[in-house]
């Protein structure tokens, strides 16, 4: 049996992020795709509402990407964010900043928000997914610890669900877990069907 996005033969999907998670995920759908990363200032206009965030970083990627498509091209962008309480949690700077941000979401339920833009030469579309996870009380030495070890300066809200903080800390999820680790494969699946 054929898989099913073998109607993709003749595209050439960039992914463009450096996400090994995404690249994995990406990968786990049977798509060939190349990685070309360019450098986008994610910053969040103070104003834009958190539900917007992730929606207007994933099509900043896109529309701010620096080499023109080729007729068979397909580009995929993606963003995540956290969100508590109506404040937004992006990628933390430092080991107290990062400290921080985990202990906000500790004993509390938050909103993961993953956005992804699919662009070609005659359209582009933007997918959301939400997803809920609920982190148990976290005591501050586990938090120091997984900081120390993992040092999640690369994830929103510092924390990776598919790494030990997840196994200990979530006690539950509702929604997509691939929407949680950044890129929802089942959207994304079933858009690259419909191209």
């Amino acid at each position: 049996m054929e898989p099913f996005l073998t109607k993709l033969a003749d595209k050439k999907i960039i992914l463009a992020s450096n996400s090994p998670r995404r690249q994995e995920l990406l990968k786990a759908l049977g798509v060939d795709f190349t990685v070309k990363v360019h450098p986008v200032d994610e910053t969040v206009p103070a104003d834009l509402p958190a539900d917007y965030a992730a929606a207007y970083l994933s099509k900043l990627k896109a529309e701010s990407f620096p080499t023109p498509l080729a007729e068979n091209e397909i580009l995929i962008t993606a963003d995540t964010i956290v969100i508590i309480k109506d404040k937004i949690l992006g990628k933390p700077n430092s080991d107290m900043e990062a400290f921080d941000m985990i202990r906000s979401l500790s004993g509390t339920t938050h909103r993961v928000m993953t956005a992804v833009t699919m662009k070609d030469l005659k359209r582009q579309i933007t997918l959301e997914d939400e997803a809920k996870v609920t982190f148990r009380f976290l005591e501050e030495d586990e938090i120091w610890y997984y900081i120390r070890n993992f040092k999640p300066f690369d994830k929103a809200g510092a924390y990776g669900i598919q790494e030990w903080i997840g196994f200990v800390g979530v006690t539950g999820i509702e929604g997509s877990y691939f929407t949680v680790m950044g890129f929802p494969q089942h959207l994304v699946y079933q858009q690259l069907k419909k191209w």
